[in-house]
């Protein structure tokens, strides 16, 4: 059976995402921005809810039609052959919605509309008065965009960004589908050298892991239409194992972490044994001013505090400005930096060579690029021991 798919997404990685559907076999991608719609056999339900890894769910879309009207809504839903996927008992609410740039724009309303032109058209097809929905969910989301609806089925169910390793996290973290997006970006292949000098709970840590590893992200996890009676659970057997395969068990991936806050540093020694990469992984106690790395070519990325997330604007800046001083020690490495302050470059002390647009939540981000030699020669790199070897700021568990 052909089906026709929707997965949003953080802005600024549609392409990212985009590359991700192509390589799984997603077909007649449309993007749009914040979201990728594709098509494939029923078994890419389960394929992209295991494997996409910058993905914020995966909607099976039912239909999309035009209304500008409470009534053409109506009927537009009730033309949607509902019964070919919920059955007499199944419970079918009316979840999610957004309107943007239409005629409708009343969530509430729309939900109410769309809800009785569900139960309208089961009850013509199943010849019932009343639905007691004790069954299985089918989550029915929206979105108009322009005038324009889609209908869809939540087959996800908690976000995709729930990977199942971070039962916590320290103060402000960053997503792990914006973390994996950065990573994409970032060029992680599997004999990559990285760093997070800022690391919290170590979501970029894992993520560059299991990205370097080509572990998938939802392989310890479970989805809503796992519990789905059209969909057989061959297919879900069938494209886990397909994902065990995949995993790269001979990378030669390392990555190294560390942050301030002894209780950051445990917690993501946890979460990195929690996702199966702690021996991948090797996280010590350190200030940003102590950081160094060895002569071997190596990637940096880190989502440093600022101003509006943890510390007052002055201080952040400091951090950068310390960051500039000792990211430039030693023979040149690529770095990739997030942050909101659009006057990080001058903190820093040196021009990215690329930025590109991101959300972190709510907040608008640069991600600042940093790839190309300087083009004053690199200092002589320091006698220091390397990052890995200052055991002395190791945390014990």
């Amino acid at each position: 059976m052909r089906v026709v798919l929707s997965a949003p997404c953080h802005f600024g990685l549609e392409s990212v995402l985009s590359s991700e559907i192509r390589r799984m076999g997603g077909e007649n991608l449309e993007v749009t921005d914040g979201r990728i719609t594709f098509e494939g056999d029923e078994s890419m339900i389960a394929r992209a809810n295991i494997g996409l890894r910058t993905a914020e769910r995966v909607q099976l879309v039912l239909g999309r039609f035009e209304a500008r009207s409470f009534e053409e809504l109506f009927q537009g839903v009730k033309k949607i052959p509902f019964e070919d996927y919920i059955g007499k008992k199944d419970a079918f609410p009316v979840k999610g919605g957004w309107s943007l740039k239409s005629q409708l724009f009343s969530i509430s309303d729309c939900q109410s509309i769309i809800k009785k032109a569900i139960v309208t058209r089961l009850q013509e097809v199943y010849n019932l008065s009343w639905f007691e929905e004790t069954g299985t969910t089918y989550a029915v989301e929206f979105g108009i965009n322009r005038d324009n609806v889609m209908i869809t089925l939540d087959t996800t169910g908690t976000g995709l960004h729930k990977r199942g390793y971070r039962k916590n996290a320290v103060l402000a973290p960053i997503k792990e589908t914006l973390a994996a997006g950065i990573i994409d970006l970032a060029h992680i292949y599997p004999d990559t050298v990285l760093y997070d000098p800022f690391c919290g709970s170590g979501t970029m840590l894992i993520e560059s892991a299991m990205h370097a590893m080509r572990i998938a992200p939802g392989l310890r996890r479970r989805f809503a239409a796992e519990k789905w009676d059209w969909l057989p659970q061959t297919v879900w057997q069938q494209e886990r194992q397909r994902a065990f395969d995949l995993i790269k068990r001979d990378a030669t991936f390392r990555a190294y972490g560390s942050d301030i806050d002894p209780a950051a540093v445990e917690l993501a020694q946890y979460n990195a044994k929690q996702a199966g990469v702690g021996t991948r992984i090797e996280i010590v106690q350190r200030d940003v001013k102590d950081f160094y790395m060895p002569d071997e070519k190596g990637v940096v990325i880190c989502n440093p505090p600022y101003g509006e997330r943890l510390l007052d604007l002055k201080t952040a800046q400091e951090i950068y400005e310390t960051m500039g001083k000792v990211f430039s020690q030693g023979y040149p490495h690529r770095y990739y930096i997030i942050s909101p302050d659009m006057e990080f470059e001058k903190s820093f002390g040196r021009m990215a060579d690329k930025r590109r647009k991101l959300y972190n939540g709510m907040i608008p981000c640069q991600l600042y690029m940093y790839f190309k030699e300087e083009q004053k020669k690199a200092s002589k790199p320091s006698r220091a021991k390397p990052y890995p070897d200052r055991r002395d700021h190791r945390i014990k568990k």
